[in-house]
């Protein structure tokens, strides 16, 4: 008997007031938004102007929009240009289908046209950015609850989630819920990202890597349980193939970087403000170099003993000329008795 369960919502679009707001839709925006407040508090924090992160988002984001679906089409073609089907539904992009491999490759094509015209290094933008896109992924992947699709094998586990639609071949029932799986593994690779970034001071690209790393070692478990239609090599899915390729080179690029430009880059933004802690530093130096060379080459105490030495001189002249005076006093008075 089926005691508790994830009930699907009724119906996958959210109305504000007249306007209709699809939830696969929804997530993704507060997904962007998220990943783009995340990547400016990290870009700041690494040297780089507030504001800059969005800018290339704006690159960014559309790429990525269409590299998805553009991925998603081709490897699920028969979902649009099959017997029966429509191919137009393969710009539906609201009615949901976007693939993550085709969306990084093609936001960061994105990115690098955004960096390149800012003068900015594309490792450090995708470092700063990485913990964000993986949260981003966690709250889009809520779309699939919402549009009732990307569930795993039955199941009567508490956490399953139910499946009421009977569209495009789904048998109603409870399901894993790979959605949810997934959305929490990626809520890890973030934590994962963030605590690695500080800890290991992650450079050049690696913080990003080790997003697409982590990322990929949880798709892979997490594909191998789904039930939808995909295409098998070698009794495997495609995209545990492709989990296991990208995951391959994200370790062979960790590797081999931190052993050609280890450390992290001194300058992320050309031309950007110093941060408050490098300020403080300039100026302390600054200060440093005035007690050791004052104004006019001199000591303060070689200044004083100088002074020292003026007034001394005068001094000694003043009694040098009393003297001479009392002198002269004394050998007239001599002369005067002498006369009487």
């Amino acid at each position: 008997m089926e005691l508790a369960f994830i009930p699907s919502p009724s119906s996958g679009v959210l109305y504000l007031g007249p306007v209709p707001l699809r939830g696969y839709a929804f997530c993704i925006i507060i997904g962007v938004f998220v990943a783009v407040w995340l990547g400016n508090k990290r870009w700041i924090a690494r040297g780089g102007r507030a504001g800059t992160v969005a800018d290339i988002a704006v690159w960014a984001v559309p790429f990525g929009l269409i590299g998805g679906r553009l991925y998603h089409v081709i490897t699920d073609y028969q979902l649009y240009f099959s017997e029966g089907r429509d191919w137009v539904d393969a710009f539906k992009i609201w009615e949901g289908g976007l693939g993550i491999w085709g969306a990084i490759a093609f936001g960061a094509l994105g990115a690098w046209i955004g960096a390149r015209r800012r003068g900015i290094p594309m490792p450090a933008y995708a470092d700063a950015v990485a913990p964000g896109i993986a949260l981003a992924q966690a709250l889009g992947r809520w779309g699939n609850w919402f549009n009732q699709e990307l569930y795993g094998k039955a199941t009567d586990l508490p956490w399953a989630v139910e499946i009421t639609s009977s569209a495009d071949g789904r048998v109603p029932g409870t399901y894993h819920p790979t959605f949810l799986y997934e959305s929490l593994w990626c809520i890890g690779v973030a934590v994962l990202v963030i605590w690695a970034d500080r800890r290991f001071k992650l450079g050049h690209g690696r913080a990003f890597a080790l997003y697409v790393a982590a990322y990929c070692a949880g798709r892979f478990w997490i594909e191998y349980m789904r039930v939808d239609d995909a295409h098998h090599i070698l009794g495997l899915r495609l995209n545990n193939w492709t989990a296991l390729f990208v995951f391959l080179l994200a370790v062979v690029y960790i590797v081999l970087s931190a052993r050609m430009r280890p450390g992290r880059e001194a300058v992320v933004e050309p031309g950007a403000e110093p941060t408050g802690g490098d300020a403080a530093e300039a100026d302390a130096d600054t200060d440093s170099e005035d007690s050791q060379h004052p104004e006019g080459g001199e000591s303060a105490g070689a200044k004083d003993a100088k002074d020292s030495g003026d007034t001394k001189d005068a001094g000694d002249t003043e009694d040098a000329g009393d003297t001479e005076a009392a002198a002269k006093d004394v050998k007239d008075g001599a002369d005067s008795a002498k006369k009487g």
